[in-house]
């Protein structure tokens, strides 16, 4: 595979040393080359330049007023200030201004080389930051959990298949089910591990900033377009972009997204000239992707050519023996991230969890986990520490003998009894009489509701499962 050329760009209004500059550099480089900094603002925009050769004294607008205008408009450019004679002022305020060398014009030309390819690596290396940059701030125990069950090894066997092959891969599944971390998996396994991970969520941005966000933009292009942006399409080079919800993406945009992974070529906004891409795709949906082709919302050449690896990630309610390790990972976490000694949940509250719907899938059990160590004060989160909701959810879904309303009256009064014998250390007398009853009744109502065994505990002061 041949390695492109970086663009380098002389500008110099002496004729002879623009062919001297381009002898030197043409074999390592693309090599442009024009004759004041007015010629060069419109090859800036047209052209991929990389590094500049920017002569100080220039016709017109001068090398340092060029030198600031370039790193204003386009700070990756890497930029060498070359002069006739030197001047110690110049060549401060040259480098104040972000020009990553000062020379004169009767340098070496091995050593124009050098400064040349120096400033080529640290190009590559502010593109890098650039790119990390771009990516999920927080990369902290991002990791699918592979649970037990059957649905969750079919998944990960699938993408363990697939990982170092160069399709597209496409997850459907509802919101909150684990999608961008099977993609990150992937990523891993892929022959682009060592490329950047670019995740966007398509339906979190403005309709009217995807375009930009995903092809980039040249400055001038629309309003508020002061500077070159770089779109995701280019910093997933070498890489993996992942696009999320791409059910919602806009008609018009999915024929320009059609012709990137057709052709691995984009187009900046207002920009001239095509660029070319190198990155490996996967999406993801949560929308009837099928549906949305035949109601016209989604176009079926593009469906075709995302779809050739579909992975269905079942949601939680279909995979609920995962759901003990999937807790057990967000208590670990959670309790590392709170500084909590939290050991876990016990038997009864997971059978209590393992019988909900989950709506909201593993993100809304991460989020009841984070809560539940967040204000936890014990060493065992049990099913009195549950939200009143879930357990009423729980009720609803497996109901027992007798009416519904007694089952959830039982549970609410089991919860407020115990919020006060936790208050009173277990000591029932100060408990009931904290609730205004008679000993005997609290008492009665303990033994009903099967709560002697914990009002026990809390008096020996022991928390467990």
């Amino acid at each position: 595979m041949t390695t492109r050329l970086k663009t380098l760009l002389i500008v110099d209004d002496d004729e002879g040393m623009r062919d001297t500059l381009t002898a030197i550099l043409k074999r390592d480089y693309r090599v442009l080359a024009v004759a004041s900094a007015e010629a060069a603002l419109p090859v800036l925009k047209s052209e991929p330049v990389e590094l500049m050769l920017l002569d100080v004294r220039l016709p017109g607008m001068n090398g340092i007023e060029m030198l600031k205008l370039v790193k204003g408009q386009h700070p990756l450019v890497e930029a060498i200030v070359i002069s006739a004679v030197s001047e110690v002022e110049t060549a401060v305020q040259a480098m104040k201004l972000g020009a990553y060398h000062y020379i004169t014009k009767d340098f070496e030309y091995d050593a124009l080389r050098s400064l040349v390819h120096n400033a080529s690596v640290k190009q590559d290396l502010s593109r890098q930051v650039e790119t990390l940059s771009a990516q999920v701030a927080d990369q902290e125990e991002r990791e699918f959990v592979e649970g037990p069950s059957g649905g969750t090894r079919a998944v990960v066997e699938l993408v363990r298949k697939v990982a170092r092959l160069s399709s597209t891969v496409l997850f459907l599944g509802e919101s909150g089910t684990g999608k961008e971390l099977l993609a990150r998996m992937l990523h891993r396994r892929s022959e682009h591990r060592d490329g950047p991970f670019i995740p966007v969520n398509l339906a979190a941005i403005p309709h009217d900033l995807v375009e930009s966000v995903l092809f980039g933009h040249e400055r001038g292009s629309f309003t508020g377009a002061v500077r070159q942006h770089l779109g995701k399409f280019e910093l997933a080079a070498g890489g993996t972009l992942f696009l999320d919800e791409i059910g919602d993406l806009r008609l018009d945009l999915q024929t320009k997204l059609l012709r990137a992974i057709q052709e691995a070529e984009i187009e900046r906004i207002g920009g001239t000239k095509p660029l070319r891409t190198d990155f490996r795709l996967i999406c993801a949906t949560n929308v009837d992707i099928d549906r949305a082709v035949k109601d016209g919302r989604f176009r079926e050449d593009l469906y075709y050519r995302i779809n050739v690896v579909p992975v269905r990630v079942p949601p939680l309610r279909e995979r609920l023996d995962d759901l003990p390790v999937l807790a057990a990972f967000f208590v670990r976490k959670y309790s590392s991230r709170f500084r909590k000694q939290v050991a876990g949940l016990t038997v009864p509250a997971l059978s209590v969890l393992q019988h909900l719907h989950w709506p909201g899938n593993i993100r809304e059990l991460e989020n009841l986990i984070e809560r539940l160590v967040a204000v936890s004060e014990r060493e065992w989160i049990d099913v009195e520490d549950l939200p009143l909701d879930y357990r009423f959810a729980m009720i609803e879904n497996e109901p027992r003998g007798g009416s519904l309303i007694d089952h959830a009256i039982d549970a609410f009064e089991r919860s407020f009894i115990l919020r006060s014998l936790e208050k009173s250390q277990g000591n029932v007398t100060a408990t009931a009489r904290h609730l205004g009853i008679p000993l005997s009744t609290l008492k009665h109502k303990m033994s009903r509701l099967d709560i002697q065994t914990v009002a026990r505990r809390l008096r020996q002061g022991e928390d467990g499962q």
